[in-house]
């Protein structure tokens, strides 16, 4: 009795361990649309990775809220035009359909660090929002 409700375990522990692997492989893979995307002026992986009303948050020079529309934010991206951009995923974090995704990307002098917010909706993870802050690199 003891081998099967242990045997029973194991397989529910595989089950979630497979579907958990298998939601962030998914989410990684819409950040890296994200990443490889803005990286490349690849416009239709950029657009992948985002809800039609996602938005992007930052702190304006005088400490008000700044949102760029994500329409706005893919415009700045000349299609298959390189930027040098560069970026890796710092750390993930995810619960049932939802998740949080830290970012580092490095453009130019910059060194841009995102948390991305995204959700599993039912065409699978979208990035809902993005908020972000700069620093001089190193």
């Amino acid at each position: 009795m003891k081998r099967v409700i242990f045997t029973c375990m194991a397989m529910v522990m595989i089950g979630f361990t497979t579907l958990a692997q298998s939601d962030e492989t998914a989410v990684k893979a819409t950040i890296m649309d994200y990443i490889e995307g803005t990286a490349n002026g690849d416009i239709p992986r950029i657009k992948r990775a985002f809800t039609e009303t996602a938005a992007l948050y930052a702190v304006n020079p005088d400490g008000s809220q700044k949102r760029t529309p994500i329409e706005t934010y893919i415009g700045f991206f000349k299609p298959n035009q390189s930027t040098g951009r560069t970026g890796k995923i710092i750390s993930t974090d995810i619960v049932n359909d939802a998740a949080t995704v830290k970012v580092e990307i490095l453009s130019g002098p910059w060194k841009f660090t995102d948390y991305m917010l995204l959700l599993k909706l039912k065409d699978g993870w979208k990035i809902i929002n993005k908020s972000y802050t700069k620093v001089r690199a190193k």
